[in-house]
């Protein structure tokens, strides 16, 4: 960990541009090398021939879970290191790499004696979710979140009134979990090393509904999920539509004949807390 490339999001959550400076100071107090930086969705990724040419040997994401997958995914070929910053809302991957250590922290301790580890992600052709791949009508509530988040006020209730719609509609089914027969309002699978772990929501009360769009609309959706869980190695969504679906939060419209798989990385992100 010598030389960076520093990807950011100023609209991902606490990634403010004076954070940003903050960090960059702890670059510089460490030692680190600053070879580049992007300020994601305004700039893209950069490529991996990119950053071999510059001879950076880690990125450091500090963005939300959004963001850093869409780095992760275009990066996915690359040889180098990642090192993830909590810069979101919810910070899933980070805390499962460094715990609740503030950025600056982790940076530290990373430069130190980070090590090295792989993480876990399902899979549905291109698109990898790295904490978590919704499925079902309640992925329409992340259209009134990104509306929210804008300040788009107008959108935000006509979104929500298609995604209340759609969640007290049939449901989606999913074939390959045994168990799970019934329709739901959401599936929500989550990467694991040895198979898919796969929790259906079936919330047909209003009180249900409400609690299932609101954390979906103020961003926890983890929350959310709850009722059946169970274990599979892959799966897919039964329909003859294409189908809405969240990676990671960012929404990705399906085939009906999409199937999810799980997988492993190599090696790639950098990990300070304890094993």
């Amino acid at each position: 960990m010598e030389r960076l490339w520093f990807i950011t999001n100023p609209s991902s959550g606490s990634a403010t541009r004076e954070k940003c400076e903050a960090l960059e100071a702890v670059f510089e107090e460490r030692g680190l090398a600053l070879a580049g930086q992007t300020g994601f969705p305004d700039q893209p990724i950069p490529s991996a021939e990119e950053l071999a040419a510059q001879r950076v040997d880690t990125v450091v994401l500090f963005a939300g879970d959004g963001t850093i997958n869409a780095a992760l995914c275009a990066l996915a070929d690359w040889d180098g290191a990642f090192l993830i910053l909590p810069g979101g809302t919810m910070n899933l991957l980070a805390k499962a790499l460094h715990g609740d250590a503030d950025p600056a922290a982790i940076v530290h301790a990373a430069h130190e004696g980070g090590r090295r580890v792989a993480l876990p992600y399902v899979e549905v052709g291109p698109h990898r979710a790295f904490v978590g791949l919704i499925l079902g009508p309640a992925a329409h509530w992340a259209r009134a979140r990104e509306a929210a988040r804008k300040g788009r006020r107008a959108r935000v209730l006509h979104a929500i009134r298609s995604a209340w719609r759609r969640t007290f509609g049939k449901g989606i089914r999913v074939a390959g979990v045994p168990g799970m027969r019934a329709r739901y309002q959401a599936v929500f699978v989550s990467p694991a090393p040895d198979a898919l772990e796969v929790a259906a929501i079936d919330a047909r009360d209003w009180a249900s509904i409400a609690e299932l769009g609101w954390t979906w609309l103020t961003g926890d959706w983890v929350a959310a999920r709850a009722v059946t869980e169970r274990r599979a190695e892959r799966l897919r969504p039964v329909s003859k539509r294409p189908v809405l679906a969240l990676f990671d939060g960012e929404p990705v419209t399906l085939a009906p004949d999409a199937e999810a798989s799980g997988g492993m990385t190599r090696p790639a992100f950098i990990a300070t807390s304890a094993e």
